[in-house]
């Protein structure tokens, strides 16, 4: 870090007024979206940036074999489709954000080439007392997304951000505090070989059918890894993702032109965006984060993908919800566990909800979530 430390804007009465004026209002048109179109290119990027390899998304040989008879989308690749659902917020400019969890429901499958179209408002404003910063502003939006050649409604959602002052957090937060103690680990062969045998072991269930009749309450899904946490892989998810302030050049200076606090300078004095904290440790610990870490839609994919993992071809992810509770830094491994909760039927559709927590090698825990799939019946 610099000698000399830089201070940040903080969250003002001002600011907050200006927002809850906004609360309501329907959002008109923000930086466009990493996708358009759920092209082939398009899902098999966003999968692959979260470490899914599942053919129905990524091999249309494979997908001509299924009812659907091309790729579709994954569930999770929506986050591409919508800065807003992704964290773009609007107000408290120079105010660090940070995407905390959504409420998904998807309604209908969306096949290869679907073109997207979205709407979005500011639903509500929520103040809360954290470790990590102290005084926070959950800043909640919903977004829906529709086909925009029909017009149906394929998925609705919540999102939120928490505002925090990145000065009170870096000088004050204590959420780190055991963490910086411990110190960074570093890993042997013999300890990652223990977290490799889950990808080894990693099912995608595909055309394997799972049926509704065959799940029981209490019932385990496999575990699922995803790390050792690296800025490479946090680059990998926003090649398929987007980003949202990552921009080159001449793109780079126009939107730092619009919205001057998406240039925090660097260490060469250079305006650079917001969002490096997930690369560049050095930024990381300025607003208070314990180093370079994940993209919180990253997280929310991953809890989905464990879902789709298990329910197969056949299933259809009707209902996601997700919760992010600490940074997953550069190092972490991340172990995901879930059950069967409960089994039941709503509106002739036959319906199991999943419970998952996410924790990470030393057992903190990193994100809950949860999930309603709705299966075929033998």
């Amino acid at each position: 870090m610099n000698e000399m430390v830089r201070k940040f804007p903080k969250i003002t009465e001002e600011g907050l007024d200006d927002l809850r004026g906004r609360i309501g209002v329907k959002i008109g048109k923000t930086v466009e979206p990493w996708c358009y179109e759920a092209t082939r290119d398009n899902i098999r990027h966003y999968a692959h940036g979260i470490g899914d390899d599942n053919p129905l998304w990524c091999d249309p040989e494979y997908a001509k074999t299924t009812r659907y008879g091309d790729v579709i989308a994954l569930p999770s690749f929506l986050f591409a489709t919508s800065r807003i659902i992704s964290g773009y917020v609007g107000g408290l400019p120079g105010v660090h954000a940070m995407w905390s969890g959504a409420d998904w429901n998807w309604h209908k499958v969306i096949p290869r080439n679907t073109e997207l179209r979205t709407e979005a408002y500011l639903k509500d404003l929520i103040e809360h007392d954290t470790r990590f910063a102290g005084k926070a502003i959950q800043q909640i939006y919903h977004v829906d997304f529709y086909d925009a050649k029909t017009g149906d409604l394929l998925a609705d959602a919540d999102s939120w951000c928490f505002r925090t002052d990145r000065d009170q957090a870096r000088e004050n937060g204590t959420k780190y505090t055991e963490a910086r103690e411990r110190g960074r680990r570093v890993y042997t062969q013999e300890e990652l070989g223990s977290y490799y045998k889950y990808y080894e072991a990693e099912e995608i269930r595909g055309s394997n059918t799972r049926y509704f009749d065959d799940v029981n309450e209490g019932d385990e899904l496999p575990v699922m890894v995803k790390g050792p946490m690296t800025a490479t892989g946090f680059i990998a998810y926003a090649q398929g993702w987007g980003g949202l302030y990552i921009r080159a050049n001449k793109l780079a200076w126009q939107l730092q032109q619009k919205h001057p606090s998406a240039g925090i300078k660097n260490r060469f004095g250079i305006p650079d965006c917001p969002e490096r904290v997930h690369w560049e440790e050095e930024f990381a610990l300025e607003v208070g984060a314990p180093g370079a870490y994940d993209y919180g839609p990253e997280r929310a994919s991953w809890l989905t993908h464990q879902v789709t993992n298990w329910m197969g071809d056949d299933g259809f992810l009707r209902q996601a919800k997700s919760q992010v509770r600490r940074h997953n830094p550069e190092g972490d491994i991340i172990l995901i566990h879930a059950k069967v909760e409960r089994k039941f039927e709503e509106d002739g559709r036959h319906l199991v909800e999943i419970k998952q927590r996410a924790e990470q090698q030393d057992g903190e825990l990193s994100a809950i979530g949860s999930a309603i799939v709705e299966l075929p019946k033998r």
